[in-house]
């Protein structure tokens, strides 16, 4: 009988995953954000990059709780795959994210969908790209809290090591 139940919570375990709590927001990580978000061009403002960074990590914890993100978030794409979790995916990250930014009225700034190992089934991977108005998706900043399951990953795309983005114009966001 113990046995039975020792087997039932190992799978409730590996079915379930291990909850991630939301990180808590980084007053110097805020800021470290809005820094190179505001060298992105001269004519932005503190006050707007600021904002923008304050909202990208406030929407990145609502989003991480939204999900029930577990860790590692390659274990969270298989929760998502099998239908226990519905959502957490790295695209759906970048939609949420470039839907909610795009609607917030930033009048220095621009959202673009960016795409690393396109059509690769495992290797595939969707961030959003945030660029001074006008600017081009390879000197953006890249918006990725999906590999570090709800923990904002964050840095100009051509500083990223681990993957080579590509802008993905046609792709859509909803």
């Amino acid at each position: 009988m113990l046995k039975h139940y020792f087997k039932s919570f190992i799978l409730a375990f590996f079915l379930v995953g291990c909850a991630v709590t939301p990180p808590s927001v980084s007053q110097t990580k805020v800021t470290e954000l809005s820094l190179l978000l505001q060298s992105l061009d001269s004519s932005i403002s503190q006050g707007e990059a600021m904002r923008l960074s304050q909202d990208i990590f406030h929407e990145t914890q609502k989003l991480t709780k939204e999900f029930k993100m577990t860790s590692p978030p390659q274990y969270h794409n298989f929760l998502v795959t099998v239908g226990v979790r519905e959502k957490g995916l790295c695209y759906h990250w970048s939609d949420a994210l470039y839907a909610y930014l795009s609607g917030r009225g930033y009048s220095s700034f621009e959202f673009h969908l960016a795409g690393a190992n396109i059509g690769e089934y495992f290797y595939e991977h969707n961030a959003l790209v945030v660029v001074a108005k006008g600017g081009k998706v390879e000197e953006g900043i890249i918006i990725d809290p999906w590999r570090g399951a709800g923990e904002l990953y964050f840095s100009k795309v051509e500083d990223d090591a681990e993957y080579i983005w590509l802008h993905r114009p046609k792709r859509g966001c909803l």
